[in-house]
């Protein structure tokens, strides 16, 4: 039975594509921290039977080897890991606790670039397997009150287009997915200044793409015989990456002021 592993799915896109890789067949792997909440995920799953939980926290990434091994246990075999967990903050440079900064990258960086090294001799050996590291598009760009979001973000990006070159001539994929505004609770949960969630999401995240959506046109390019390297999906909002690349002056002054309204500034 093919299996998918996906952390962070406890809620928003991660569940969203824990549903559609089970709902296709897929025996899967839900991860996240919290236990409760996994097992309600779980219970929604439409064919439960097929999966199975696997606690952990991103944070702890040195345990990254014995995590993989209990994935394995369950049926021999990962065909596709999806490293979709990550954390979020909200807070200026000059604000932001250097403990809190280091723990977004602890989770969402070094979280991600262990279970790939834990996972990718196991798909070696095999022949066959995807990984999909979930960046955003903020992987293409800076945005205030996000410097170490954005920059595990860029970090995810730089190490796994550098893995895609070293599997070129294997069977093993390595992709990139880097969503723009998705309807989630992320930025509810992410952290303030003093470590502690903020409470509120935003505007632009309210009015984003659904993420199961989001999750049906991924599943759907995973299936492909030759899935692309790197993937943008989101609404309008997905131009700002040709915009900054092309235009980056302009776009450095167009996306200022939309911040400044965002923040309710003149």
């Amino acid at each position: 039975m093919k299996t998918a592993w996906i952390t962070g799915s406890s809620s928003g896109i991660g569940k969203a594509m824990a549903m559609e890789f089970n709902r296709h067949g897929y025996f899967t792997i839900l991860s996240a921290r919290r236990t409760e909440v996994l097992a309600e995920v779980q219970h929604q799953l439409p064919h439960p039977e097929n999966s199975a939980v696997l606690v952990l926290d991103l944070a702890q990434y040195e345990q990254a080897e014995q995590w993989t091994r209990q994935a394995l246990s369950h049926t021999g075999q990962i065909d596709i890991l999806i490293n979709n967990g990550g954390m979020g903050h909200l807070g200026r440079v000059v604000e932001m606790a250097l403990d809190v900064e280091e723990k977004v990258m602890q989770t969402n960086f070094w979280g991600t670039a262990a279970l790939t090294k834990a996972m990718l001799p196991v798909m070696l050996e095999r022949g066959s397997g995807q990984i999909w590291s979930v960046a955003s598009i903020l992987s293409y760009f800076g945005s205030p009150k996000l410097a170490a979001y954005a920059a595990s973000k860029f970090a995810v990006v730089g190490y796994m287009e550098s893995l895609q070159y070293e599997l070129r001539k294997t069977p093993v994929h390595a992709g990139i997915l880097s969503p723009g505004f998705i309807n989630t609770n992320v930025t509810m949960s992410s952290l303030g200044p003093d470590g502690n969630p903020i409470g509120k999401n935003s505007v632009a995240q309210e009015k984003g793409m659904l993420p199961e959506e989001l999750a049906r046109k991924f599943y759907r390019i995973t299936q492909k015989n030759q899935p692309p390297l790197h993937v943008v999906i989101g609404g309008y909002e997905k131009w700002a990456v040709r915009f900054k690349r092309y235009l980056p002056k302009i776009f450095f002054k167009v996306y200022g002021k939309l911040t400044d309204i965002a923040r309710g500034k003149k």
